[in-house]
């Protein structure tokens, strides 16, 4: 399994000290809890993409490009490229820039995003996000297999001789996650294709996840990939700890309380208990994220959302502290345990490389095999 972080890049008031970071100082944060993450062995590190404020990563790209530079094993991916409002052509090139820049340490992760005003921001309409995401996708896919595209859609204007430059890294494009919070459509978009499903796993009950992650999976094995259990799937979680959980509740208090996303609701405990959130010790937190399990079924990759809501940035990197040294390795151990042969390990660009080489020769042999037999 996979086990990072992913971050929305939200700047919001520390309702603690009163402090509203400046732009520049969250965007160095971010930077921060990235080297932070692979300094203390964790696998991937996956930033949000928005367009407007209180946000600041508006070029992931950008952002990731800069941290692949100061980082050494870290996997780098997106926890929402706008699939809908990103242009298709524009998607490919940068990400296969990116992928030779950091020598393949990266994937994607696409979606539709949860700002509604940003599609007029980019020229689109909303009602037409579910196709716009079937449609963008049809060529993002092409532009990544194919060597000379032409293609024609509804949403863009056509293509016709098109050749992506740089190719991808190895003949390999990045791997693609496909993430949604509510929307089955993702779900069977990404079991037709035979991608990873992502499933944000934050404000919602593990009921919810429980049907969307198995629609996935249904649908992925009768699109032929597999089955049920060989599919790909993330799912994300929200955490924070302390030493004692009695420590962690009183801490984290007051940031719940005043978050954008969530203040002036249900209480603390009450959202703990209809949600994933887990504010405790590191055995509660091991404790509750090895219980995804038993309603997801094994899965790929585990990423955890620890600072948003005005946490000041030594604080996150106390969490991700933590995370390396007192949790992750825990379930790393665990989740091995019982872990069926046949469910796949999370994509790799060296895993992806070498199951190209291998139906590559498949290929070859077949070909050579046929050609025999016409002789």
């Amino acid at each position: 399994m996979q086990f990072g972080i992913f971050t929305v890049g939200d700047l919001t008031p520390d309702p603690v000290s009163g402090k509203t970071p400046t732009e520049h100082e969250r965007i160095a944060a971010t930077v921060r809890i990235a080297e932070k993450c692979d300094e203390v062995g964790l696998d991937v590190f996956a930033t949000g993409e928005h367009h407007n404020p209180p946000f600041v990563p508006s070029s992931p790209t950008t952002l990731l490009g800069f941290i692949a530079a100061r980082t050494k094993n870290l996997l780098l991916s997106t926890s929402t490229t706008l699939i809908t409002t990103n242009d298709p052509v524009k998607i490919a090139e940068d990400f296969s820039v990116l992928q030779h820049l950091c020598e393949g340490r990266v994937d994607i992760m696409l979606g539709r995003g949860n700002t509604g005003p940003v599609y007029p921001w980019f020229g689109k309409d909303i009602r037409a996000a579910v196709q716009l995401t079937v449609e963008n996708y049809e060529l993002l896919r092409a532009l990544w297999d194919e060597e000379v595209v032409d293609w024609q859609g509804k949403y863009r204007t056509p293509l016709q001789g098109f050749t992506l430059a740089p190719a991808p890294m190895d003949g390999v494009p990045p791997y693609v996650w496909h993430a949604s919070i509510r929307t089955p459509e993702i779900a069977e978009l990404a079991a037709y294709y035979g991608d990873g499903f992502f499933a944000n796993h934050i404000f919602w009950p593990s009921e919810h996840t429980e049907r969307m992650v198995g629609l996935y999976r249904k649908r992925f094995a009768h699109y032929g990939h597999g089955t049920p259990e060989q599919a790909i799937v993330g799912i994300g979680g929200q955490v924070f700890i302390r030493p004692n959980s009695q420590d962690a509740i009183k801490e984290f208090r007051p940031y719940f309380d005043n978050a954008p996303v969530y203040g002036h609701g249900p209480s603390l405990e009450e959202f703990m208990a209809q949600t994933p959130l887990t504010v405790g010790s590191p055995q509660e937190v091991i404790d509750r994220t090895l219980g995804f399990r038993g309603y997801v079924g094994n899965y790929q990759r585990q990423l955890f959302l620890v600072d948003h809501a005005g946490l000041p940035v030594e604080t996150v990197l106390e969490q991700i502290e933590l995370l390396g040294t007192e949790v992750v390795p825990v379930l790393r151990k665990e989740f091995a345990i019982g872990r069926p042969a046949d469910v796949p390990d999370a994509p790799t660009h060296k895993s992806l490389v070498a199951k190209k080489e291998m139906v590559d020769a498949e290929f070859a042999a077949a070909a050579a095999e046929g050609a025999e037999g016409d002789a």
